[in-house]
């Protein structure tokens, strides 16, 4: 009897964290600001809708590489928005994030660069 397949780390991960990104942008449209503990700008809704969506169709390539790849660059992608809202750059102005934005764009991007980058990796001839 065959063993059954593990899926990869990595796709679980995004399994996971696309389709909240979906969730989050959508209730950015829909949450009165006053309720809100992140920002609700619409850039920043349509940037977590558009990626969100992105990471679905990395998932559903079913391609290792790619799913690993998204996870890398959106957790670099977070941590330039954390380094962006404390530096004044690009486009904090548009995305008008919070403090809670900050702490998640520091701990969710750097879990995504972990994950994408440590997990799922071929072991080594050494290894075996």
């Amino acid at each position: 009897m065959a063993e059954p397949t593990k899926t990869p780390v990595n796709v679980l991960v995004l399994s996971v964290f696309a389709p909240l990104l979906l969730v989050v942008g959508a209730l950015g449209f829909v949450m009165p600001a006053s309720m809100a503990l992140t920002s609700g700008a619409p850039p920043y809704n349509l940037f977590h809708l558009v990626f969100g969506a992105v990471g679905v169709g990395c998932v559903l390539s079913k391609k290792l590489s790619v799913v690993r790849a998204f996870n890398v660059g959106f957790g670099l992608i977070d941590l330039y928005q954390a380094i962006a809202s404390f530096a004044d750059l690009w486009p904090k102005a548009a995305f008008q994030w919070k403090t809670a934005d900050d702490v998640l764009h520091v701990v969710v991007g750097l879990a995504l660069v972990a994950v994408g980058l440590m997990a799922d990796r071929p072991a080594s001839p050494a290894a075996i």
